[in-house]
């Protein structure tokens, strides 16, 4: 299908973006890579009026270090996270999911903002985030607030973001020397969303967990932190007994559909199956 006429703007700045936003009211509707607004605008389940390019403010975009955080700008698109020298050393996990996100036509253009801030359960960036402790900066008319992505998600294409609030960057607390990380998703092809997915960042004191975290992709409404299961992991040595444990407990908290890419119960387990491959990629990496 085609999408409804609308108005298109293409601020040059934050202040002239969120004044747009401010200013059309709930007929506009920011777009970054526009990977997610398009089609759903083509299908008719989204009709706004005006759209507001955020690609031409180069304040959003970049890879920069703050004192023990990196700071990524929403309009930096996955390429370039998949070739920031940076994000290799300080936070691989985010290198390794971008090369999972679509094809390469798609990475080219698609942001991390975007995939960050609509809300949409199939994104993959969401679960990471999350399992990262990050902090989504967020700008409106009442100026700039800091919300944290375990705290961003409220259901399907539903965020804690305010009526003209766009996300202008994430902050990522840089992960201890020698952690542990992995992005394990499964897919029916190239391109697809996730089937299930998860993200595990660790680290390792001698042979056991000091500190795991968990995210989950597309077996919620929302993206998942799975903190209980992280908590059964940490102080142990990853034994089978105790992974199996935690696999049940990040397992008992999703709730996925029943749709193309299979029945509930089969995208719940391949959940576990693909943390269970992620813990162990993860021990793999830890301390190299």
């Amino acid at each position: 299908m085609i999408p409804g006429p609308f108005a298109y703007h293409r601020p040059t700045s934050v202040k002239e973006a969120v004044g747009l936003l401010g200013s059309l009211g709930d007929d506009a509707r920011a777009i970054a890579g526009g990977h997610s607004l398009i089609p759903m605008m083509k299908l008719r389940l989204a009709s706004p009026t005006h759209l507001i390019d955020l690609a031409a403010v180069a304040d959003l975009k970049g890879v920069r270090e703050d004192g023990r955080d990196i700071v990524v700008g929403a309009m930096t698109t996955q390429h370039e996270l998949i070739n920031s020298e940076l994000l290799a050393k300080k936070i691989p996990i985010l290198r390794e999911t971008s090369l999972l996100i679509a094809d390469p036509q798609v990475r080219y253009i698609g942001t991390v903002g975007g995939n960050v801030a609509n809300g949409d359960p199939g994104n993959d960036m969401p679960a990471v985030m999350m399992c990262l402790n990050a902090i989504y900066h967020a700008v409106g008319k009442s100026g700039e607030r800091r919300i944290a992505a375990r705290e961003f998600y409220q259901g399907a294409y539903f965020t804690s973001l305010e009526p003209g609030e766009i996300v202008t960057a994430i902050r990522i607390p840089v992960p201890a020397a020698g952690h542990g990380y992995a992005y394990e998703k499964l897919k029916r092809k190239i391109g697809d969303y996730a089937t299930a997915a998860a993200a595990v960042v660790l680290t390792m004191q001698g042979d056991k967990v000091a500190s795991c975290s968990i995210g989950l992709t597309n077996v919620a409404e929302t993206p998942l932190w799975a903190e209980e299961a992280g908590k059964i992991l940490t102080g142990s040595t990853l034994d089978a007994a105790t992974v199996k444990k935690a696999v049940a407990a990040a397992e008992a908290i999703t709730s996925p559909a029943t749709d193309g890419r299979g029945p509930a119960a089969y995208r719940t387990k391949m959940a576990g199956v693909m943390l269970t491959r992620a813990l162990a990629s993860a021990k793999s990496r830890a301390g190299t």
